[in-house]
């Protein structure tokens, strides 16, 4: 398990620089493995680097891709997968472990497809309004999966939202509560950028960012 101060989504990527030493003697672990997989979680309170912090128990399991050595350091591209739930955390020995369950997948019905649309429609706005005050990690014209289902989870990722808000969208138990919830969550977004139009920081505050 890889405990973050950010969320991954299914079908999401991610880019990693591990340091630690416990990370380098995880990913040692499972490169040998079928696919190399672990666990992200989010840190609750605490920091990434040291241990002790205090983890969700919601998370998505992340396979590896693509890695490269460094000075340093050790980067790593990998892809989310499917979601788990910690049943129990074991001992830190020497990284973080977990006994997981996998959390059932979304089902999709074309009932769906308007709360889809709205969904992106809303997300691709507030992302072009908020990358005229703040730098973002996607562009509001970046494609989305064909799959609808792969399409409101990467919705999910690239929606401007703070920790706190993704890890209650990655706790949804349906697609239309993930929909929803990404609309209301985007839309207050939206509302506290045009509150705060004027400075910056505040927003920038908002989604997280330094």
């Amino acid at each position: 398990m890889f405990p973050l101060g950010s969320v991954l989504f299914p079908f999401m990527p991610t880019a990693l620089r591990v340091f630690e030493e416990r990370y380098i003697v995880m990913l040692s672990t499972i490169l040998g493995d079928e696919p190399p997989e672990f666990g992200i979680v989010l840190i609750e309170r605490g920091s990434e680097v040291g241990g002790g912090e205090h983890r969700f128990v919601v998370g998505t399991v992340a396979q590896i891709s693509r890695v490269e050595t460094s000075e340093g350091f050790i980067g790593l591209i990998a892809q989310g997968e499917r979601r788990v739930q910690v049943v129990n955390w074991l001992d830190d020995d020497p990284f973080p472990r977990a006994e997981v369950r996998t959390v059932d997948e979304l089902d999709w019905d074309d009932e769906n497809q308007p709360l889809l649309d709205r969904a992106e429609q809303v997300v691709r706005r507030t992302i072009a309004r908020a990358s005229e005050f703040v730098e973002l990690q996607w562009p509001a014209d970046i494609d989305l999966a064909d799959d609808p289902i792969q399409a409101s989870w990467q919705l999910a990722g690239i929606a401007p939202l703070g920790a706190l808000d993704q890890v209650t969208l990655l706790q949804s138990t349906n697609v239309a509560e993930l929909l929803n919830a990404i609309i209301e969550m985007t839309e207050s977004a939206a509302e506290m950028l045009t509150m705060n139009a004027a400075g910056d920081d505040d927003f920038s505050s908002l989604l997280g960012e330094d």
